[in-house]
């Protein structure tokens, strides 16, 4: 009798150079798709990994802050776009398989089809939906599978998340007035460079900004300049602190989690930074190198800010540096004005600083007299 083939671990088509071993991780993974017979032979209109209910709690995300009204098919094309328009599918198709909403706490759950489409779309934290910046976590019954990633690995442009890891790139700002919105602060923020991450910390019970605020840049060169440019800025009534953050530490005053730790920088003594008024006054977050292109709204920029700085004082010289095509302009984006005495500086800085300027919030510091007679603004 000729005994028939053995049918033990024959790969599945397509899986032929897969190990069993391998091909049973990434099958308890969700990443093998296979459709699904159902009661009646009839087959769901959304094929499910094999395992899913294995690793479901691993293929589900919380996505909180949602706009009011939105539907869960409305959910569902959003994100399945926005997986496909960023490459982050692992197969053709659709990646999110379900949507559950909950309207009076307003937060949803969303499903995928695999644990690593999963893990990447943990990357649209922070994206805007309907107007709202949504946030998006690990839910509570959420499991890690051994041998696969927990965050995302990719960098979505234009999306801030609402998380700032711990790492050496992690910086606190602290001394913010309290009437700051997200919003205002992560523009003021954004002056210095594209955001990855952002959170500003308010109190649980009242949802108030309690002051202080973290973030991390896309651009890790631009963490040092940021903390030069703001660390001791006048902002309304209170001076800025802007620092690296320390793992592990405990913030004085009642702030957890991160200390704030001294940065040297060349040239710059950031342990009391702006303590004394000189002749000259540097004015931030006030304009964008497109603005100062064009020449007409360059001259009506100019004497805008000239009349109200004029109101505090005898004004001797005003540079408001402009972009040059094909060279790098230092200063571009901050406004210096020469008054005749410190006195009438430190009128206008106390007046401007907080004040906004094309819906910005604007900042301001004193500036070294003699840089600035070389017209060094770098």
């Amino acid at each position: 009798m000729i005994r028939r083939k053995t049918l033990w671990d024959v790969p599945p088509p397509g899986y032929e150079d897969i190990t069993p071993v391998k091909y049973k991780a990434l099958r308890a993974a969700g990443q093998v798709a296979i459709t699904t017979p159902v009661a009646g032979g009839a087959v769901p209109a959304v094929a499910l990994p094999q395992g899913a209910q294995m690793t479901r709690q691993a293929r589900r995300l919380y996505v909180g802050n949602i706009p009011f009204g939105i539907t869960e098919e409305l959910m569902i094309d959003f994100f399945n776009a926005k997986m496909i328009e960023a490459k982050l599918t692992t197969q053709p198709g659709n990646p999110v398989l379900a949507c559950q909403i909950n309207l009076d706490k307003n937060f949803a759950f969303l499903e995928f089809r695999s644990v690593e489409e999963t893990t990447q779309a943990m990357a649209f934290d922070g994206i805007m939906l309907q107007g709202q910046a949504v946030k998006i976590r690990r839910p509570q019954d959420y499991q890690p599978i051994p041998g696969i990633s927990e965050s995302a690995t990719v960098h979505i442009p234009g999306v801030v998340s609402t998380v700032v890891p711990d790492s050496p790139h992690k910086v606190f700002i602290g001394g913010l007035p309290n009437y700051l919105n997200e919003d205002q602060v992560k523009e003021l923020l954004s002056s210095f460079g594209e955001l990855r991450a952002f959170n500003l910390v308010k109190d649980s019970a009242t949802g108030l900004s309690k002051g202080y605020a973290f973030c991390e840049y896309v651009d890790l060169s631009l963490t040092d300049v940021a903390i030069a440019g703001m660390n001791g800025m006048q902002l309304g009534d209170k001076k800025l602190i802007v620092q690296r953050a320390s793992v592990g530490a405990k913030i004085p005053g009642g702030m957890s989690g991160v200390f704030p730790v001294q940065v040297q920088v060349a040239g710059l003594d950031l342990q009391a930074p702006n303590s004394n008024p000189t002749p000259v006054l540097c004015l931030m977050n006030m304009v964008t190198e497109e603005e100062l292109v064009d020449d007409e709204e360059y001259d009506e920029i100019y004497e805008d800010i000239r009349e109200e700085c004029s109101k505090f004082g005898r004004i001797r010289s005003m540079e408001i540096p402009r972009p040059v095509d094909g060279y790098q302009v230092p200063g571009v984006g901050k406004i210096y004005i020469e008054y005749t005495s410190p006195s009438e500086t430190q009128a206008a800085s106390d007046s401007l600083s907080g004040r906004k300027f094309a819906s910005r919030v604007v900042l301001t510091s004193y500036y070294d007299p003699d840089r600035y007679a070389a017209r060094d603004f770098s």
